[in-house]
């Protein structure tokens, strides 16, 4: 298929996970109902609250939120990424921040577990450790569909632009960035790495995005976003709950990476870090 409908629904979900699963069947009804080939969520679809409490409501892959997105994905006939959830490790007090997607039979195509976890500390100013309550996946995750090949990733990764070259190169041609960025940093930096991750990889963006002050929890940016290979943003959220959809056009993605061969020009062997980088003459 080379053009398909994709939604991206924006949530304000709290620590209410059945209120807020709840809530995210409505918008794939909703999206489903709009002619949504593919419906995305955002980051912490299930729970934004204490991080105390990530391995309260964690849940195993075959648990109770994948059963209910995989009832809705065969009810409409589409494809459904989950936005993520925290996923139970045995004999661990730690959770995993994992995503999945999803086919329109409701069979579970793939995982993926963030990668990139948000640790800081400066001087006694901020401290934050997700690593403390969350574990990092291992792998790169894309998966090949009858739409497109999607690229998984979740909310911090987007920092890292070498995860998705990694992806582009292994086939992706459509990147989820399913995200609770927070207002501090989304109103200076959402919008401007997701239009150079689909500039830098021809390929578009779907960017669903957490929206709200969350009780527990810092105000999210909102403004979910996809994003064309071009770098034009093709469809935008307003400052609520909302489903936006766009046009997927996989042809016109074939023309720019026709025209504009970036990704065949690659040097990874350049880029490689050595003690031997050569300083130029003093």
């Amino acid at each position: 298929m080379s053009r398909f409908v994709a939604a991206a629904c924006q949530l304000d979900s709290r620590d209410d996970k059945a209120a807020n699963v709840e809530r995210a069947l409505e918008l794939l009804d909703e999206a489903a109902a709009d002619g949504a080939d593919f419906v995305a969520f955002p980051e912490m679809t299930t729970f934004i609250g204490p991080e105390e409490r990530f391995a309260e409501v964690a849940e195993s892959l075959d648990g109770p939120t994948i059963q209910r997105f995989s009832e809705k994905a065969r009810e409409h006939g589409v494809f459904v990424h989950t936005g993520s959830f925290f996923e139970r490790i045995p004999n661990s007090d730690r959770v995993y921040n994992t995503s999945a997607l999803i086919g329109p039979s409701g069979e579970v195509l793939d995982t993926y577990r963030k990668v990139h976890l948000f640790d800081i500390e400066l001087d006694g100013s901020v401290e934050h450790r997700e690593s403390d309550h969350v574990a990092p996946g291992d792998r790169t995750v894309t998966v090949d569909t009858d739409l497109a090949t999607f690229g998984l990733s979740i909310c911090y990764d987007l920092r890292f632009p070498g995860l998705y070259r990694t992806m582009a190169q292994s086939g992706a041609n459509v990147l989820l960035v399913p995200a609770a960025f927070t207002m501090h940093t989304g109103k200076d930096h959402w919008e401007p790495l997701l239009r150079a991750r689909a500039i830098e990889n021809q390929a578009y963006v779907i960017a669903p995005g957490q929206i709200g002050d969350k009780p527990s929890w810092v105000e999210t940016y909102g403004r979910t976003l996809v994003v064309d290979p071009w770098g034009n943003v093709i469809s935008k959220a307003r400052d609520r709950e909302e489903v936006v959809t766009a046009t997927i056009d996989l042809s016109h993605l074939d023309d720019i990476r026709h025209d504009m061969q970036t990704l065949q020009h690659a040097r990874p062997d350049v880029y490689e870090r050595s003690d031997e980088v050569s300083r130029g003459s003093e």
